[in-house]
């Protein structure tokens, strides 16, 4: 019997919004509609696929995705900023065997704190500002679900004491491709850099570029 097709990479843009906290800068995240099929319920930065009106991302990636993350900040939290006020921070690609994979960038943007937040209730359950340390700890209690790629960047975001320091993480954006390899009692995804990123040796000697996940003891490793 022939396999099931491999779903068909989309690409998507998703903004990271930042505004000065009090002791260290605060980020929005939206948690998703429990409806929705991708990770329904679970907190992320706003976002989405990018469209045809967002221009040809076959062409300029990052300029067409700078659009699509301005409009879907604007449809999903009510939030304006212009798209050269993006800089981009990751991309991620969506690991084989799901459902819907998606090649997503991720852009930080500076938010001021005078702009109200107004969601998409068709797609938005709530939203919360929190600091990217407040929002781990929310995980690791199981208070709120977020995915790998919201949790990865929530711990590089949880070394600022500012967001003017956002600017050394967008230097040098990083390019994710997950490999998965789940071990007794969860998983184990490897980043490029790894040293067992290319054979999938878990164990091999050398640099560490990798997320560990067990229950909700979540690691990231670089």
């Amino acid at each position: 019997m022939a396999g099931q097709a491999s779903p068909s990479i989309q690409f998507a843009a998703t903004v990271v919004p930042l505004r000065a906290g009090a002791s260290a800068p605060e980020v929005l995240l939206l948690q998703r509609a429990a409806a929705l099929v991708f990770y329904g319920g679970a907190w992320v930065f706003p976002g989405g696929r990018i469209d045809p009106e967002d221009g040809d991302a076959q062409g300029d990636l990052v300029e067409t995705g700078k659009r699509a993350a301005v409009r879907e900040l604007a449809e999903e939290a009510g939030l304006t900023v212009a798209p050269d006020a993006l800089s981009l921070l990751s991309r991620w690609l969506t690991p084989p065997g799901r459902t819907r994979r998606y090649d997503t960038l991720h852009f930080v943007a500076h938010v001021t704190s005078d702009q109200p937040v107004k969601v998409q209730p068709s797609e938005v359950a709530a939203y919360r500002w929190l600091s990217a340390a407040e929002a781990l700890e929310l995980h690791a209690q199981g208070e709120i679900e977020l995915p790998p790629p919201t949790f990865v960047t929530l711990t590089l975001l949880a070394t600022l004491t500012s967001v003017e320091g956002a600017s050394a993480l967008t230097a040098s954006p990083l390019h994710y491709i997950p490999r998965q390899h789940p071990v007794e009692g969860g998983s184990i995804y490897l980043y490029a850099g790894d040293a067992g990123y290319e054979t999938g040796e878990l164990t091999a000697q050398g640099p560490r570029h990798r997320l560990h996940v067990f229950g909700r003891q979540w690691r990231y490793e670089r």
